[in-house]
């Protein structure tokens, strides 16, 4: 896969009929900046709004998946978001004049083709590669349902499926590595079984559906008069069951096709996490739903990841940056005031600091006896300390300088802090220093849980 994100390097046009709502579809895929992911505008729609391609904008998943901000949705999205996939495309506008996707022939190979023909272009910045830290799964038992997700060095998909269809039987299909999946799973098309199509289409799900974009399974016998219904479905001038079980067409391209267009599925789904991530997915009898809960549970995992991995730790074998005397060189405070016993990173925007909580310091007379709790006003002392430990080092002569507070926004205390804690004292910048005036954000924590936040105003001035 590639290492930097990627977009169309011009604009895809692509045509076609939308399989459940019938109607004529035009989309243009255009170029994005990194970063900007895709996204679907909707073109049709008052004020153009767009619709993110994220699993939390999920919102139906019946024969297709739906996505949806706000009052503008777009649907039959996984065959084009699995094409984009297995290209690299992290972003991308897709400009469209309706609410589904072109089923174009039923298959993510179509859109491969269009966008390899027009280029791709590659950004200047690498991808995000997650790796999964845990077994994440889903079940749903009274379907015979399993999807499971387990830590991997790369992604690889096994897919399952048992209809109890004498045509079918039991099939399985595998991608051990997605640069296969072009030659191995994209050409594969969606299907269904005869004996839903009426249902389908009573509930407006495949008015643009034909046997030119899907494969039909005739499991039981069936009348001339079911032929002749479904052939006016279909606008046929006539339909028939081959040797195979399958309506008119000679079949699936291979025994297990229609395993393959599962794993393909699976694949447009998952798509949207919106990062790469190192797993190995196992499937039994998936479907849109049940991937896109999948999807939507390793992602929230992803973002408690993404924030455990922003926890600072501390190591008590690692020397200190600035021990105690150091860090009176350059703040004024003394006891009982100085509320940081040591530095253990700093750079030009993040410091890290302790403050090591002991029984014997003087406020714990009164707050409270019998209950001794470290106040929280005391915590962001703690934290606008450290912050002014690194705005004063920026200086060119720290020692001349005195930092006062100018404001304290989104104040909050988490957990209680108590005698015998260690207070890892995290301080950012969120804007650049100007006039004096220092913004950052502040984080306490004790061990990885975080006892208080908040956003920090200070100012630094010369000492008079």
């Amino acid at each position: 896969m590639q290492k930097f994100q990627q977009t169309v390097s011009q604009p895809v046009q692509l045509n076609g009929i939308g399989l459940h709502s019938g109607k004529e579809i035009s989309m243009t895929v255009f170029p994005a900046e990194a970063n900007q992911g895709i996204q679907f505008i909707r073109v049709d729609l008052p004020d153009n709004p767009t619709v993110h391609a994220n699993s939390f904008n999920v919102v139906e998943t019946s024969r297709s998946t739906r996505i949806q901000e706000g009052e503008a949705s777009v649907q039959t999205i996984e065959h084009f978001l699995a094409a984009l996939y297995f290209l690299g495309i992290d972003n991308a506008i897709i400009e469209i004049d309706g609410d589904e996707v072109p089923i174009l022939d039923g298959s993510s190979l179509p859109f491969i083709e269009a966008i390899e023909n027009a280029g791709i272009k590659t950004h200047p910045v690498e991808k995000k590669v997650y790796q999964l830290k845990e077994t994440i799964e889903f079940r749903d038992e009274e379907n015979d349902i399993h999807l499971i997700a387990t830590p991997a060095d790369s992604f690889s998909v096994f897919c399952m499926i048992d209809y109890d269809s004498k045509v079918l039987g039991k099939q399985y299909a595998e991608l051990e590595n997605i640069d296969d999946f072009k030659n191995d799973i994209a050409s594969s098309r969606t299907f269904c079984f005869f004996n839903e199509l009426e249902f389908l289409a009573k509930n407006d799900l495949i008015k643009g559906g034909s046997l030119d974009n899907a494969l039909v399974v005739v499991e039981d016998p069936v009348t001339d008069a079911d032929l002749d219904r479904v052939s006016t479905m279909l606008n046929k001038p006539r339909v028939e069951v081959n040797k195979k079980g399958f309506l008119n067409n000679t079949g699936p391209a291979g025994k297990n096709e229609p395993a393959r267009h599962k794993l393909l599925d699976i694949v447009g789904d998952l798509s949207l996490i919106g990062d790469l991530v190192n797993m190995r997915i196992i499937a039994k009898r998936p479907g849109h739903h049940a991937n896109t809960e999948l999807a939507k549970r390793i992602k929230k995992h992803l973002v408690e990841q993404e924030k455990k991995s922003k926890i600072p730790v501390f190591d008590s074998n690692e020397p200190a940056l600035l021990n105690i005397e150091q860090i009176k060189q350059l703040l004024p405070h003394r006891y009982p005031f100085l509320l940081v016993d040591k530095i253990i990173k700093m750079d030009k925007e993040e410091v890290i600091g302790l403050k090591n909580v002991t029984g014997n310091e003087q406020f714990f007379q009164g707050h409270f006896p019998g209950n001794p709790v470290f106040p929280g006003v005391l915590q962001v002392e703690a934290l606008a300390q450290c912050g002014g430990i690194l705005a004063l080092s920026l200086q060119e002569d720290p020692h001349g300088w005195d930092t006062y507070f100018l404001k304290i926004d989104n104040c909050k205390f988490k957990r209680m802090v108590f005698p015998g804690d260690t207070l890892i004292l995290k301080m950012c910048f969120t804007q650049p220093v100007r006039r004096g005036v220092c913004v950052m954000r502040g984080e306490a924590y004790v061990g990885d849980k975080l006892v208080c936040e908040a956003d920090l105003v200070a100012k630094i001035q010369k000492t008079n």
